[in-house]
């Protein structure tokens, strides 16, 4: 091995272990952030340890003995002993060494199940929960999580460190909710694994039209969660809905790292491995009764099944967002629903639905309401028009691919 090797094994370890190591130590310590820090401790140690003795044989399993020896310390040292003794029911006795190994290495799906409802859970702001899941389930460091949203990593810092506050002065307890409060967190949980997604898929600012690395994360998420959870038609759902988008993300750019638009994608680069796999999540949500990401993977099928464009059910499409937009109502949704009219029954079509939605204070900011409506005016022949409101979308965007996109289209509306 080189000089390099430690390092790097400890980083890809780190990566994959991370979040099954902090998950078997908060169900100890009933502290997601002390968790947290004797993991890094165990990490801190390999990093000093590695390069000397070797990468061992099996890594995982030294960073899971090693914090372990570590959460026997903290416990010893600590003067409440006999109360975390009753706390942690009895799972570590006085008159015998702590059976830690058990502790950690038996219900690991529980624990991380555990781990991703703590680290999602409402009592958080969505930045906090965010910041807390890329940090203890993706493996990501503060300053990736920076990186990826384009955030001082100072600002990071003080999110996960005001998340880890909050759990433990709320004492929300290392527990899965209660049945009659499941989906209302279970909710929270999807919320912000796809909201990571989202912000892979379509950056909201900076120099790039996409982050793959945080698609990737939330996918790994996506695929976690649907393992541990097999009877929820909605993890399911939105598992189908990654899957698929994540397979059209090398067609979407060029060779420049311009975006390249659904409809002038070669389907050829399309990864028919994740559509397959997103199709039979597809199959699971819907036979399990799912709902609004289900919905939403129906539709991303629609465009996954059509080998050319001009293949795409449209007409299925626009009724399918017509089910969305009575399922899970938005101004958001039906600005979807009024590009797949207007592509299934025409521009004037598709217009009068987007018209009626300029007035949405909600969509007032939002770049894709005028780049929808200067697409509908250029196919309808309203050049000057169309120029004007792809020139509008351009203005609200803080991204500069898609700024570069809308101000191309409205150079290419100069009548």
């Amino acid at each position: 091995m080189t000089a390099t090797d430690p390092a790097r094994a400890v980083e890809a370890v780190w990566r994959i272990e991370a979040a099954r190591l902090i998950a078997g130590l908060s169900r100890i310590v009933r502290d997601v952030g002390l968790a947290e820090e004797l993991a890094q401790d165990a990490l801190v140690i390999a990093l000093e340890q590695w390069p000397a003795s070797g990468v061992p044989e099996n890594p995982g399993a030294w960073l899971m003995a090693t914090a372990k020896h570590r959460a026997i310390d903290l416990v010893r040292r600590r003067a409440t002993y006999e109360r975390k003794l009753a706390e942690l029911g009895r799972e570590l006795r006085e008159t015998e060494e702590p059976d830690l190994d058990a502790a950690l290495d038996d219900h690991i799906g529980d624990d991380l199940l555990r781990l991703i409802f703590t680290a999602c859970h409402p009592v958080l702001s969505q930045e906090g929960r965010v910041a807390l899941t890329l940090r203890v389930l993706g493996g990501l460091t503060t300053d990736e999580i920076a990186r990826a949203f384009l955030v001082p990593e100072a600002t990071v810092a003080q999110r996960i460190l005001r998340a880890k506050r909050a759990l433990a002065g709320a004492g929300v307890p290392f527990e899965l909710p209660p049945p009659g409060e499941l989906a209302a967190r279970l909710d929270s949980v999807l919320e912000v694994i796809y909201l990571v997604f989202n912000e892979g898929y379509s950056a909201t600012a900076g120099d790039d039209w996409m982050r793959p690395s945080l698609c990737e994360e939330a996918l790994r998420l996506g695929r976690i969660l649907a393992g541990l959870m097999p009877g929820a038609a909605e993890v399911h759902g939105i598992l189908a809905l990654m899957e698929i988008q994540a397979s059209r993300l090398g067609a979407r750019t060029g060779p420049q790292g311009e975006p390249v638009l659904l409809l002038d994608q070669d389907r050829r680069r399309w990864d028919r491995l994740l559509i397959r796999r997103g199709l039979a999540a597809l199959d699971k949500a819907e036979a399990l009764g799912g709902g609004p990401y289900t919905i939403q993977a129906a539709i991303a099928a629609c465009h996954a099944r059509a080998t050319r464009p001009e293949d795409t059910d449209w007409a299925r499409i626009a009724a399918l967002y017509q089910v969305l937009a009575y399922v899970s109502p938005s101004p958001v949704v039906e600005l979807n629903r009024a590009v797949a009219v207007g592509m299934a029954s025409g521009a004037a079509a598709g217009l009068a639905i987007v018209d009626a939605l300029r007035a949405e204070r909600a969509l007032g900011g939002y770049p894709q309401l005028p780049a929808v409506r200067g697409d509908l005016l250029a196919k309808l022949g309203r050049a000057d028009e169309a120029r004007q409101e792809f020139e509008r979308a351009a203005a609200l965007t803080q991204n500069e691919r898609e700024r570069s996109l809308f101000l191309d289209r409205a150079a290419a509306c100069v009548s």
